[in-house]
């Protein structure tokens, strides 16, 4: 218990940093450079919405994440993380990581499309590689907490 107490709440300020920066990138930084790609470059201007709803969309789904991430650790400090509370918690990371990897993928066949050098296309590639296997990742995850959960109420039961 000694150094979740240190760790907890370092985790939390950095997910604070973490959900401002990504609103930064969904509100301002990702619809102003997909703008100015469209007036530099007509070709590419018809990209400008669509480039725009999916990083919109794929970080809401990354800000999902965040917030259930910070009712879990609420879960570990009061020692409630192996409970079936925290199941619906798990389920909406697993959810909200599918929707961001579908809706990023489209943006990879959008810019793969549009794509003149493989480079781009390949590094957004990599990204949704690494999406997928985040989400593998949590699914084994979740059914470790779905089994450490039945062995504790189990346990208590026996207590």
């Amino acid at each position: 218990m000694s150094r979740r107490v240190g760790v907890v709440p370092l985790l939390r300020v950095f997910l604070v940093v973490l959900f401002a920066l990504v609103l930064l990138l969904q509100t301002s930084s990702f619809p102003g450079q997909f703008a100015a790609m469209a007036r530099e470059d007509a070709e590419l201007a018809w990209l400008r919405w669509p480039l725009t709803g999916v990083a919109v969309l794929t970080l809401l789904g990354f800000e999902v994440v965040l917030v259930a991430t910070w009712k879990l650790l609420g879960m570990v400090e009061r020692d409630r993380i192996f409970t079936t509370d925290a199941l619906p918690w798990v389920d909406l990371v697993v959810r909200a990581t599918a929707a961001g990897g579908v809706v990023f993928a489209v943006g990879v066949g959008l810019v793969g499309l549009a794509a003149q050098d493989p480079g781009l296309p390949l590094l957004l590639f990599l990204v949704l590689v690494g999406i997928v296997v985040v989400e593998l990742v949590v699914l084994v995850l979740r059914s470790l907490l779905r089994q450490a959960t039945t062995l504790r109420s189990d346990l208590e039961q026996v207590i």
